[in-house]
């Protein structure tokens, strides 16, 4: 587990933004005050190192920074923290049959002393060691609630001394084993206080014990046999309310180690209840106002201020437990489980197991609580010193690292720890500190004393009263005046009544202007002390502050374009650079050209740039000419008339061809790549028989000009006219076949349609029944009118 304690300077100028130069916007007047205002403070002591104008507080600066303004590192004070380690005995390591040790011989956390000196902001880290001893002695003490509701529960404890102590031996052969009851505040209305109910608070029928806090039954013994001797002889008794009196009892069990015999080992207290709990103020009830005040009250083994102190706090018990290295396992009944869920979250190394109604699994609860509590190591400190953090890094058995709240823990017993610490300024008594870590239930500790870096070293040389420091009016110290009270200026030489007066004003006046100081400073006792800037990296220098660094010429949005330094608004440029901003580099690198000739032989270099002054060349280093033709074609013809005898030139090949060596090789990929030499071209050019031929043509660095050929051409061959003929005729019948099928698919689908229309309507089709109105019957009928029926 790594622990990280920071020691954070309380902001002493709380006007100066939070980011930034920490050194310089510190405003340090001392070597002690600047190597309080952070890790990367150094203070120049050169006496002669502060330039005109320039305060006091510029001999505080960043180490790199200070070497930049021509402080030698001899004579910068940068002090450093270190680690001791005082004490550091190995681990314990045994075995549960091996030789047996007192619990004071038992060492299970390394190392156990150690002392830091701290400097502001620097990070110390040592290494932390914490592995439990097998067979590890443990205490148990059981505390029982002795009310009614626990009467079957009595019963089955009886027997739990030697029970539990046979399987104990399976964990530690070094077993103690004690009891405790309680029941409840012996006042109204927590019991009954009549005559009768004080003597047996139960009913007639039953025999009970008188009402009782809390009462040690059996200090810490090894006897098994005793414990069920004792145990068994108590009685139960009673109470008027549910909520009982458990806490008084566990604030007992806890600050009265001599009475219940604890010692420095593991120690176990068993919480047995199957009802609530009293907590501060319910005292109330019963008349009792006075704060718990968490001492020892025992008396023949009884707690007899009961009646005059009210309940302990959760806080306050989790305080003593912790105090005195207790763990605590709740053995409570289901129904109370979720109260003591939440006061388990609240008390650390703690445990609740669910108790059954009679107490018949109580070995067992406590045994899976033991093992649940031994399987996690948690690290906690004592209270720290004003302005002193710690933050946990863990770094578990199992390969787990954690870190914040979580880092205190680990689920494994075997630990490695780191512990970075670090300190920003020094406390205002300047003493040292003393620090304790250690694992939450565990008697040991680490002890850590923390030293403050408050002064330089050159502190101690000073000298008081120097007359350096205008007639005794400061100690010198450190390459500075310290000056005393009610004096300032950098040699203390005035009054804090005398800063400001018209004559020393004018002594602040460049060449009897207006303005003080170039309104880039103060006038302080007739001199300038030249302003400060926001950016650390700048600032003002000069009797009349008329010089600074960050007013030069820049290049390329660089401050003397980056190749130098800027002095009273003046670039002082780097070696092989030149130029009002730094910007003409007299390096010619830049300027050689593939054949290693500055600017190709056709320009001159002018800072780090070719001027081609050939007017046919170009780009950066004068080889590009648009105009001019390219290697290749340039000796095309009389690499071909060399070779082939062919080409333009074959009839005055010897004559114009000859600049050259000529070497043959058989086939393209025998030709000299790229690596073989630095400078080489390689061509691909075609004759007249439209063949392409390959050369490299290379310049060695005697001047001689090399060309490599390849004999093998690549000529293009003719087309196969048979192929392509019968394709065609085959793409032309294709074509047809295609253009009939589908001629052929649309008549079908234009019949099928026709056919279709035809059936559609015939289906349509109505045959009308009714009389044809231009029908005439070939029969006529006459009534005759004179007809009477004879």
């Amino acid at each position: 587990m790594s622990v990280r304690t920071l020691y954070t300077e309380l902001c002493k100028y709380t006007h100066l933004q939070a980011n930034g130069n920490e050194c310089t916007k510190a405003s340090a007047q001392s070597c002690g005050e600047c190597i309080q205002a952070g890790e990367k403070c150094g203070w120049c002591i050169d006496k002669d190192f502060l330039k005109q104008g320039e305060q006091k507080s510029t001999r505080c600066d960043e180490i790199e920074a200070l070497i930049k303004k021509g402080c030698s590192e001899a004579s910068i004070e940068n002090p450093r923290g270190t680690v001791s380690v005082n004490k550091n005995q190995s681990l314990t390591d045994r075995t549960k049959d091996g030789v047996k040790l007192k619990p004071d011989q038992i060492t299970q956390i390394q190392p156990q002393k150690l002392t830091l000196n701290l400097r502001s902001g620097e990070a110390q880290t040592f290494n932390l060691i914490f592995k439990r001893a097998e067979d590890y002695p443990i205490d148990l003490y059981y505390l029982m609630d002795l009310s009614y509701s626990m009467k079957d529960d009595l019963e089955n404890v009886k027997n739990l001394g030697t029970d539990l102590m046979a399987e104990m031996q399976k964990i530690t052969s070094d077993f103690r084993i004690g009891f405790g009851s309680f029941v409840e505040k012996t006042v109204m209305p927590y019991i009954s206080t009549t005559p009768a109910k004080l003597l047996n608070p139960c009913t007639s029928d039953q025999n009970c014990t008188s009402p009782f806090s809390y009462k040690n039954v059996l200090s810490l013994t090894s006897q098994g046999s005793q414990f069920n001797n004792l145990v068994s002889k108590q009685q139960i008794s009673g109470n008027l309310d549910s909520p009982e009196g458990g806490f008084d009892a566990i604030m007992q069990v806890a600050v009265c180690p001599n009475q219940i015999g604890w010692r420095n080992v593991t120690r176990l207290l068993v919480f047995s209840t199957d009802a609530g709990f009293h907590f501060a103020g319910d005292g109330k009830l019963g008349g009792i106002v006075l704060p718990n005040d968490g001492k020892c009250h025992l008396q023949d083994n009884m707690y007899t201020m009961s009646h005059y102190y009210d309940y302990p706090s959760i806080a306050h018990l989790v305080q003593k437990l912790s105090e005195n290295n207790i763990q605590t396992i709740f053995a409570v009944t289901e129904e109370f489980q979720p109260v003591y869920q939440e006061l388990k979250n609240l008390i650390p190394k703690s445990a609740v197991g669910t108790l059954s109604s009679d107490s018949g699994n109580v070995i067992k609860l406590i045994i899976d609580a033991y093992n649940s509590l031994s399987s996690e190591i948690i690290l906690e400190n004592s209270r720290l010193p004003e302005g002193v953090s710690i933050s946990y890094i863990s770094h578990c058995k199992n390969g787990v690292s954690d870190k914040g709240e979580n880092g205190r823990k680990c689920s494994n017993i075997s630990i490695g720890d780191q512990v970075r610490i670090i300190s920003s300024s020094c406390p205002s008594n300047g003493k040292s500190e003393t620090i304790k870590i250690k694992p939450q239930g565990f008697t040991e500790e680490v002890e850590i004393v923390l030293n403050f870096i408050c002064e330089c070293a050159c502190h101690k040389e000073g000298i008081p009263n120097s007359p350096v420091c205008h007639f005794g009016n400061g100690t010198l110290e450190c390459g500075a005046c310290r000056c005393n009270e009610g004096r300032i200026g950098r040699v203390c030489e005035c009054s804090k009544d005398e800063v400001r007066t018209d004559d020393l004003d004018a002594n602040c006046r460049m060449d009897n202007g207006t303005d003080i100081c170039n309104n880039n400073g103060d006038c302080v006792c007739g001199a300038c002390e030249c302003k400060k800037r926001d950016n650390p990296e700048e600032r003002y220098s000069g009797k009349f502050c008329e010089c600074d660094n960050f007013n030069c010429d820049r290049s390329n949005n660089k401050l003397c374009g980056g190749h130098g330094r800027c002095e009273c608004r003046k670039c002082i440029c780097e070696a092989n650079y030149t130029g009002s901003a730094c910007d003409c580099s007299l390096d010619t690198s830049t300027c050689l050209a593939s054949n290693k000739q500055i600017c190709n032989g056709r320009g001159t270099c002018e800072c780090g740039t070719c001027k081609c002054t050939d007017l046919k060349f170009q780009g950066p280093t004068c080889e590009i000419c648009p105009t001019c033709p390219g290697v290749c074609t340039e000796h095309k013809d009389c690499v071909q008339c060399q070779a082939f005898g062919t080409g333009e030139k074959k009839d005055t090949c010897k004559e114009q061809c000859n600049k050259f060596i000529l070497v043959k090789k058989k086939k393209k990929e025998e030709l000299p790549q790229p690596n073989d030499q630095p400078y080489i071209n390689h061509c691909k050019e075609r004759d007249a028989n439209d063949c392409w031929f390959f050369f490299t043509y290379a310049t060695k660095n005697d001047s001689t000009v090399e060309v490599h050929v390849a004999e093998e051409l690549e000529c293009p061959s003719g087309p196969d006219i048979i192929p392509i003929v019968a394709g065609v005729v085959a793409g032309i019948v294709l074509i047809g076949l295609a253009l009939l099928l589908i001629w052929k698919l649309l008549m079908i689908i234009h019949d099928r349609r026709e056919f279709a229309k035809f059936e559609k309507e015939k289906m349509n089709a109505r045959w009308d029944a009714g009389e044809n109105p231009i029908y005439k019957s070939a029969v006529t009928t006459v009534v005759n009118p004179k007809y009477e029926g004879k």
